[in-house]
């Protein structure tokens, strides 16, 4: 079950652990908190086909954000086929696209064809010829695509699950709002960029790619009033932490916004409105770390990643989770 994931409690202040079951966290959480969630939805993103009149010139394709909606920026193996006005087909040609652009990093820009009295958007499609963008480290065919999304996904356009709320079910939130705790969707959809390993020599000069984001009226509200009522703002995820930190004012205000963030949280960082914080066990050298080891502290959080390996936490996307207050 989705919350019998194992729990590592960090308290910052004290430096205490103590190993819990995720459903523990309805002891953890008090009345006047906010959880901040990511109301993202997985799209069925990675796509098989091959170069038109090619039948044996495979293509692999994963979406990774609309740039308009039949107009896709994406990720193309093998990259020496996907030249700028290759023509690609899908499904036995029920989607085609057209490559048109060469972006950062080598992925493309393709814009998509296929008949729109039939399917009338693109995400019909993906529904019935793609699949799930499972990590590399995962090998098995997703038998439940719903266990790659969390019970709350609501606006399709992410590339990877916000897995951190992979362990709620609709059950615990029931009972965490039962509580007196305040829901706050946010939605940011989550690209690779989230997940590229840093290669820059100094951390600094390493770019994020940018990812569409939208905090809402309501949820502005139910954060600030929380807030200002000395609520604490708990964010499930690094998604949701950086769409926080991205629209927070200095004094932790939060206003409605949406756009593009490629903010990028490493230590140093100071925290403008975020006060806790539940994430999974994340790669080396990823900006995910970063971001933790920024919100606690860089030789502890390595010295609770030790502890984790020791205590056999499961990591990364379908693994265990931290909440660190």
């Amino acid at each position: 079950p989705r919350d019998h994931s194992r729990l590592l409690h960090i308290n910052r202040i004290s430096g205490e652990l103590s190993h819990k079951h995720f459903y523990d966290i309805l002891d953890m959480l008090r009345e006047g908190d906010t959880l901040v969630i990511n109301n993202s939805k997985v799209i069925p993103a990675r796509l098989y086909g091959h170069v038109e009149g090619r039948e044996d010139a495979k293509i692999e394709l994963l979406l990774l954000r609309s740039h308009s909606l039949d107009v896709w920026e994406t990720l193309v193996k093998p990259g020496k086929r996907a030249k700028i006005g290759s023509r690609l087909v899908f499904g036995d040609g029920i989607l085609k696209g057209e490559i048109t652009d060469i972006i950062d990093e080598g992925n493309r820009l393709i814009k998509f064809e296929y008949d729109r009295e039939k399917y009338e958007n693109i995400y019909n499609i993906l529904h019935e010829i793609g699949l799930m963008p499972l990590p590399p480290y995962i090998t098995e065919r997703l038998e439940d695509n719903s266990r790659y999304q969390t019970v709350y996904a609501r606006k399709e356009g992410s590339a990877a699950a916000p897995t951190a709320g992979l362990h709620f079910t609709p059950e615990l939130l029931e009972r965490i709002k039962a509580k007196g705790v305040k829901i706050a969707p946010v939605m940011l959809h989550v690209g690779l960029g989230t997940f590229r390993p840093v290669k820059a020599e100094r951390v600094d000069e390493h770019i994020m790619h940018t990812e569409y984001f939208s905090v809402s009226q309501e949820s502005a509200d139910i954060i600030n009033e929380a807030k200002a009522a000395g609520g604490r703002l708990i964010c499930v995820g690094t998604t949701s932490c950086r769409t926080i930190e991205s629209v927070a004012e200095e004094n932790g205000h939060i206003p409605t916004m949406s756009g593009d963030t490629g903010i990028f949280i490493y230590p140093g960082y100071r925290f403008k409105a975020v006060d806790a914080l539940i994430t999974n066990f994340h790669l080396p050298e990823s900006t995910l770390l970063m971001l933790v080891s920024a919100f606690y502290d860089k030789e502890k959080m390595m010295s609770n990643y030790r502890l984790a390996v020791a205590e056999e936490y499961r990591f990364f996307s379908f693994g265990d989770a931290m909440l660190i207050v």
